[in-house]
C-alpha cells in the first residue's frame, strides 16, 4: 500500500516559490555525503476549481544504481500544493520509503483560475539496504501493507504537431486509474504563451491508456514532453 508523504522538513524536502528573480538553490541534496542530482521538466498544473481538483503527477528517476534520499521543488505559483508518493515500512528512509523513482503530486488550491507549473527535484545516494523494522513479538491478525499496484509510465518528446504516448498494464494486472502530465525543460517557469499552446488529453481503453497532445509554433526550441501513467492492480 502506497500513501502520499508530504514534503515537510523531516523528510528532507522544501519547496522554493519561484519570484520574478532567480530561484535559490535547491536543497534535495542537503545533508547527504554523496549525492547525484536530478532535475525535471515544469509540470503544467491544471487551473481547476472547486472541489473535485485532480492535479497533476509526474514520475521522476534517479539513475540506474541509485534511490531517491532527496526531494525539492520549485513552484510558479505558491498556490500549489505539492505532494509525493513513498511506501510504508520502518525506519522512514530511502530505499524503504523510497524506491530508483518517485511521484510528484501537485494541485492548484488558488481561487482564481491560472494554470501554474511546478518543477521537481531529486537528489539520488548509491542503493543500499533499507531497514525491516523489528519482528513483530505476535502474529498479526491482519494483512500487512504490501505493493498492491505498480505504476507503467510512458514519456515522449513534444514537437510542434502532434505526439502520442501510450502505457498499458500487463497480463494478468487490471486498470486502477490514470493520468497524463506535460513538461517544460526550461531555465525558468514557462510562458503562458507557451502554456497556451500545447494542448493534450488522455482517454482508457481496457487496460491501455493513450494520451495524444498537439504542440504549435511556440514550443520550438523549447524541449516539452508529455507522460502519460497506468497505475494497475494485481500485485502482492
Amino acid at each position: 500500500m502506497k500513501r502520499a508523504l508530504l514534503l515537510v522538513a523531516a523528510a528532507a524536502i522544501a519547496v522554493l516559490a519561484v519570484g520574478a528573480g532567480a530561484a535559490g538553490a535547491t536543497s534535495e541534496c542537503r545533508g547527504l555525503q554523496i549525492c547525484v542530482k536530478v532535475r525535471g521538466p515544469w509540470v503544467v498544473v491544471p487551473a481547476q476549481l472547486g472541489a473535485t481538483r485532480t492535479g497533476a503527477q509526474f514520475q521522476l528517476s534517479c539513475p540506474r544504481g541509485y534511490v531517491v534520499g532527496g526531494l525539492d521543488a520549485e513552484l510558479s505559483d505558491r498556490a500549489i500544493d505539492l505532494d509525493f508518493f513513498g511506501r510504508l515500512g520502518s525506519p522512514v528512509n530511502p530505499g524503504t520509503t523510497t524506491t530508483r523513482s518517485a511521484v510528484f503530486r501537485g494541485v492548484y488550491t488558488g481561487s482564481s483560475a491560472r494554470t501554474s507549473t511546478f518543477r521537481p527535484h531529486l537528489g539520488c545516494i548509491p542503493l543500499g539496504g533499507g531497514g525491516t523494522g523489528p519482528v513483530p513479538y505476535r502474529k498479526l491478525q491482519a494483512f500487512p501493507p504490501g505493493q498492491p499496484t505498480v505504476r507503467r509510465v510512458r514519456t515522449v518528446s513534444l514537437r510542434t504537431g502532434s505526439v502520442r504516448a501510450i502505457a498499458s498494464c500487463a497480463a494478468g494486472e487490471r486498470l486502477i486509474s490514470s493520468w497524463h502530465s506535460v513538461g517544460f525543460y526550461s531555465a525558468s517557469a514557462p510562458s503562458t504563451a507557451l502554456l497556451r499552446s500545447v494542448t493534450a488529453a488522455h482517454a482508457v481503453r481496457g487496460n491501455r491508456v493513450t494520451a495524444r497532445a498537439s504542440a504549435g509554433l511556440a514550443v520550438t526550441g523549447v524541449r516539452a514532453v508529455v507522460q502519460v501513467g497506468a497505475v494497475c492492480g494485481g500485485g502482492s
